[in-house]
């Protein structure tokens, strides 16, 4: 496919491939000629993915993967090198919410937002960068943050401090690693209609707060593939350390 979004030659590593926005962003990237290795802790899941993209002529290969475990992501890692060498473009996708006000939030729940959402990412990129610093390569590393880490939302002060916490630290590893020819980037889309939310956007509440945000209407996961790609691809080669936001502009209207 020759276009500027051509990822012929890359090797791609998409955490949290197991649904929403990874089952996406893997198959999208196995269709522009990437050797794409999903990872996510439901292995059924990774399989009938990688199925289906080897069945539309693509290169892909499953890893179990928890995030919130270094010895999983390493093990994940090692898989990817053995099959398809040096992993030099991460979508940093795994993620979990738990909607509490804050009063109702306990620690454990505290702690396992932390560890998926912004340990897990920390973990997978230094992962990442090491391996890329180590086989003399650059690459892009694209972690998906939210509008919410740029805004706040009730009874979601844990996932908005993780998603923040995303975006920060995104900046910083572009910051570091711009000379070692790594770009870090962020995503931060709106509402999708996903996994993780389906539930609530069912509803007559979900309904509610879609009707009065600023595009009256949820995206579709099309419309993320172009903004994802410019990130991830060398297209995007002079974009670093930014948090871009694919919200229909939600983020600066009514929250």
């Amino acid at each position: 496919m020759n276009t500027e979004f051509d990822m012929s030659g890359k090797v791609a590593l998409v955490t949290g491939a197991s649904s929403g926005f990874g089952v996406h962003f893997a198959k999208i990237l196995a269709e522009r000629g990437a050797k794409v290795v999903v990872a996510a802790r439901r292995v059924d899941r990774l399989e009938a993915l990688v199925t289906e993209i080897q069945a539309g002529g693509g290169e892909a290969l499953a890893v179990a993967m928890d995030v919130t475990n270094a010895d999983s992501i390493v093990a994940g890692f090692n898989q990817a090198e053995a099959a398809f060498g040096t992993v030099t473009l991460v979508s940093n996708n795994a993620g979990i919410a738990e909607t509490k006000s804050a009063l109702k939030t306990d620690e454990a729940s505290w702690d396992r937002v932390m560890d998926t959402n912004l340990k897990g990412v920390w973990i997978v990129a230094n992962e990442a960068a090491r391996r890329m610093v180590a086989a003399g390569v650059g690459g892009s590393i694209v972690n998906t943050a939210s509008i919410m880490g740029l805004r706040n939302a009730f009874a979601q002060a844990s996932y908005c401090t993780s998603k923040a916490g995303v975006i920060h630290m995104t900046k910083g590893l572009a910051l570091e690693w711009a000379r070692k020819a790594i770009r870090v980037n962020a995503l931060c889309p709106g509402y999708f209609f996903t996994e993780i939310n389906s539930d609530y956007f069912s509803e007559t509440e979900g309904q509610t707060l879609m009707n009065a945000s600023t595009a009256q209407r949820m995206g579709e996961m099309h419309e993320i593939t172009a903004p994802f790609l410019l990130l991830a691809s060398d297209a995007g080669a002079y974009v670093n350390g930014v948090a871009l936001p694919v919200d229909g502009a939600h983020s600066v209207g009514n929250m």
